[in-house]
């Protein structure tokens, strides 16, 4: 019998074909709605390879029922859906997309620190709203991107882009990481900074850290406190790293200037939100990979980590290196 391969999300035809040459494939058959937790249980039981989004949760006891399981192909460079620790303990390899969306992710982190920085959504809205009658000199005036201070938490490869488009800016670049990044500072100029150093300098601070034990809740009211009253956080990593509560607060007591959120702590969020009611928040729908080459891109990458597993082969981006094929 042919191994079995379960896609959480409808995919194009396209991108999957490579996989249906060789072994039998079944999705869901929603691009918007998630797969239900039963249904997902359910496929894993007698799945060789699954392929996820960043959104399904794949933990040990979805782990442990899928007997034939070989492989976890997560589509997002973010893996904190899965446990990782279990994946191993069953022998199941766990793939990433990392490399293929850092461009467009550093572009989209980038563009929303610029629409919060200059308003441009209150702007672009006071215009539909027919309430642009007259030029006056602090019309929504926003702050300069320019020679300001951006503080970048989490040099990683996405970091590192957005790092490179901020020297663009003649930004002044710090930055806080598990370890330094002497290349980088190199190359681009960027100085090594302590987290509590780092937000109170900087004049935009962006996270881009992945989520892990110690970075939960990393962004609370006390951290916001120490931000300059100017400051514009901007957060493009999980939704997590974040206490929103906190954050709200921060807002609308002028602790802060602004937000710009691509993620929040629980997706997706609804109109009653808190932070949606505020002038100087603009929220995006986790869209930082969201081009059409760079999904695709992301697509084609787990089929190939799923293709080269149940072949017997390495995968490209494997994520628990101590995993050992059962």
């Amino acid at each position: 019998m042919r191994p079995y391969a379960y896609i959480t999300r409808k995919l194009p035809e396209a991108v999957i074909e490579p996989l249906k040459q060789q072994f039998i494939v079944n999705m869901w058959d929603s691009e918007d709605i998630p797969v239900p937790k039963d249904v997902l249980l359910a496929e894993a039981r007698k799945a060789d390879a699954l392929l996820t989004m960043l959104t399904d949760p794949v933990d040990e006891s979805l782990l442990s029922a899928g007997e034939r399981l070989k492989v976890v192909a997560n589509m997002a460079v973010g893996y904190d859906n899965v446990d990782l620790k279990a994946a191993s303990k069953y022998g199941i390899a766990v793939c990433n997309t990392p490399d293929v969306l850092t461009d467009s992710t550093a572009d989209l982190t980038f563009a929303l620190l610029m629409a919060t920085a200059r308003r441009m959504e209150e702007a672009a809205q006071f215009v539909k709203d027919d309430k642009w009658k007259s030029w006056s000199p602090y019309l929504l005036a926003g702050q300069d991107i320019h020679h300001k201070t951006i503080g970048i938490v989490g040099m990683g490869k996405i970091g590192e882009a957005v790092a490179k488009r901020a020297a663009g800016f003649d930004m002044n670049i710090l930055y806080y990481n598990r370890s330094p990044k002497p290349e980088v500072e190199q190359r681009l100029g960027a100085v090594y900074t302590a987290f509590n150093e780092l937000v109170a300098q900087a004049d935009f601070i962006v996270c881009l850290t992945p989520l892990t034990s110690e970075t939960k809740n990393l962004f609370t009211i006390e951290v916001f406190r120490k931000m300059k009253k100017t400051a514009i956080f901007i957060n493009a990593s999980r939704g997590p790293v974040v206490n929103e509560q906190d954050l709200y607060e921060a807002l609308t007591l002028g602790e802060i200037a602004g937000a710009g959120l691509d993620v929040f702590e629980k997706e997706p969020i609804g109109r009653e939100h808190p932070l949606l009611k505020l002038k100087n928040v603009i929220a995006l729908p986790h869209i930082g990979s969201a081009t059409i080459e760079t999904r695709t891109a992301m697509m084609t990458l787990c089929v190939e980590n799923i293709e080269a597993i149940l072949m017997g082969s390495p995968p490209k981006t494997l994520v628990n290196k101590d995993w050992k094929p059962s």
